[in-house]
């Protein structure tokens, strides 16, 4: 059978699996964690929808998601009308409430009023990202929303859950070392666009708070969690991973713009953050992975800054 991306109505029909709970994650089994096969979780109960889906038999279940290329081009889309007005009202926020100078906010130059105004347009614009990927699923299956977008539980053997999300976070840590050492030898531009947004202590505290405890829950569900399975139901796995990890490293490419090595850097954090994604069939691991990154990245930076700051 062939499956219909212009259909994303419809859902496949929900079967019993042996490690799913009653709450669509998966319960540990004996697998060890070093030789981890890829999961084939079943997929959920989506609800009674009147036009079920058809999928290619050989499709892994974890890509079987109700929705497609349609429900992708109008987040696009509304995430590029979201990003102008919620920047925009902000900033004239801050002209009209706070007196700030609107040759700060709107300026070229990146002030601290402006790096403010961005991250914090960021943070709301994340909010509205998770809040569309709720109501979609919400009007498309009766099942809940994480394991439905791709937040399963983690495979371990038993007693060992601990054990392997600290694996995951690890790896991550090692994969920001390795991009940090990478990165010393590409002689980026002497002041990134992101050097400028953190000049100021305010905007870093705020850059970090994102840094840590948003962005990889909300990347990893937008890449990993709802474009991913799209992607990869339609071009196999392998290019799913490709184009995923790609466009991750991509949407930073204008807080690099310059450092191109960086970039390229960034798009392979991408395709390992999607393999593992691929690989586990659930976003928690990716997540994990990312955390780690990211957690480590930033410890580094406020190192840095702190030299810095003292010589």
């Amino acid at each position: 059978m062939t499956h219909d991306d212009h259909n994303p109505s419809g859902a496949a029909p929900a079967r019993a699996h042996a490690n799913e709970s009653s709450d669509g994650a998966f319960e540990p089994e004996g697998v060890s964690p070093s030789s981890m096969r890829p999961l084939d979780p079943q997929p959920h109960d989506f609800g009674n929808i009147s036009a079920p889906r058809q999928f290619d038999a050989g499709i892994s279940n974890d890509l079987r998601v109700p929705w497609g290329w349609h429900e992708v081009l109008l987040f696009v889309i509304l995430g590029i009308i979201g990003t102008g007005l919620i920047t925009y009202g902000l900033g004239s926020l801050a002209v009209r409430v706070f007196h700030v100078n609107a040759a700060d906010v709107f300026g070229s130059a990146i002030t601290t009023p402006k790096a403010v105004v961005v991250l914090i347009s960021q943070a709301l614009l994340d909010a509205g990202a998770i809040g569309y990927l709720y109501l979609m699923v919400l009007q498309r299956t009766s099942a809940p929303f994480w394991p439905t977008i791709g937040w399963r539980g983690l495979r371990a053997e038993p007693g060992k859950l601990r054990a392997t999300a600290l694996q995951f976070l690890a790896g991550g840590a090692v994969l920001a070392l390795a991009v940090t050492i990478a990165g010393a030898f590409l002689n980026p531009k002497e002041n990134l666009p992101i050097d400028e947004l953190l000049k100021a202590p305010v905007s870093m505290f705020l850059f970090a708070v994102l840094g840590v405890l948003v962005a990889p829950l909300v990347e990893e569900t937008i890449f990993r969690g709802f474009l991913y399975p799209v992607i990869a139901r339609r071009a196999g796995v392998t290019a799913g991973i490709v184009l995923t990890g790609t466009l991750f490293g991509l949407m930073h490419a204008a807080q690099l713009w310059g450092g191109w090595g960086q970039i390229a850097l960034l798009i392979l954090v991408g395709l390992v953050l999607t393999w593992v994604r691929a690989r586990t069939g659930t976003v928690a691991a990716s997540y994990l992975v990312h955390l780690g990154y990211n957690g480590l990245q930033l410890i580094g930076y406020v190192f840095y800054i702190i030299g810095g700051l003292r010589h």
